[in-house]
């Protein structure tokens, strides 16, 4: 199983996450590319720390979103989304070649990744970019989502991941932030979740029904309170129950 987190996402004197503290524990790093967060000097410090750590690094692309961090809901052109994408994916290479590293993986951010999940008008124009840039990439989606069987009938390598640290609706997408109880912050309760996913390939909705999630990665958002403790605790708790974890792209 794979551990991944939002990295690189603080902004100047605006500090975001721990990222030295959590690539001591993921084993992939989806890394800002300075649209919803992230400016290139910090970026390239989170960079070099992956690459010091041997932890796998994709791309975060996101709307062009800084006040928003990402999370308010866009409808760009089809010729804006998909140059923004191979933007955002190019400028993360360049970073990534100059701190020893390459760009193995896309994982769209925020509002961008909950669209493309369920809208196959931006969900095609982020797969095209991905292609234009290097069809050798793989996209990171969300787990049992039209995307993945979307980006896979164009080529496209695709891994399904689930979230530690938020809940789930009956149907298997995620509950809403607005909501309370859509943010999950009990590290020890999070653990055992992910390691009933792990054993068993479900967990429980917020109503309390089994889903069935098949995700390849599992993620922490970095920007969440405790989040280092949170996967630290997820590491240990795999780790000790004999679940091998290891980057899902090489």
């Amino acid at each position: 199983m794979d551990i991944n987190s939002d990295l690189g996402e603080s902004f100047g004197a605006w500090r975001m996450g721990d990222d030295a503290a959590m690539l001591r524990v993921v084993t992939s790093a989806n890394v800002a590319c300075g649209f919803h967060a992230g400016d290139p000097a910090g970026i390239l410090q989170t960079l070099r720390g992956a690459a010091e750590r041997g932890v796998v690094v994709g791309a975060h692309v996101a709307y062009p979103d800084l006040v928003g961090f990402g999370r308010r809901n866009m409808d760009p052109a089809s010729h804006e989304l998909v140059a923004d994408v191979i933007y955002q994916i190019g400028a993360l290479q360049g970073l990534a070649a100059a701190a020893g590293t390459r760009v193995r993986y896309v994982k769209p951010h925020g509002a961008l990744y909950n669209t493309i999940a369920q809208d196959e008008r931006q969900a095609q124009d982020v797969i095209t970019a991905i292609l234009a840039v290097d069809p050798g990439l793989t996209l990171l989606a969300l787990a049992g989502s039209p995307l993945v069987g979307w980006a896979r009938a164009r080529g496209l390598s695709v891994m399904a991941e689930a979230f530690a640290d938020r809940a789930y609706n009956d149907d298997g997408s995620l509950v809403s932030r607005r909501l309370p109880g859509a943010v999950l912050h009990d590290a020890e309760q999070v653990a055992r979740r992910m390691l009933q996913l792990v054993q068993t390939g479900e967990l429980p909705s917020i109503s309390g029904r089994r889903v069935r999630i098949e995700a390849d990665s599992i993620c922490v958002h970095g920007d969440s309170p405790g989040a280092v403790e949170m996967a630290q605790r997820i590491h240990a708790t795999l780790s000790g129950a004999g679940v091998a974890l290891r980057p899902f792209a090489v």
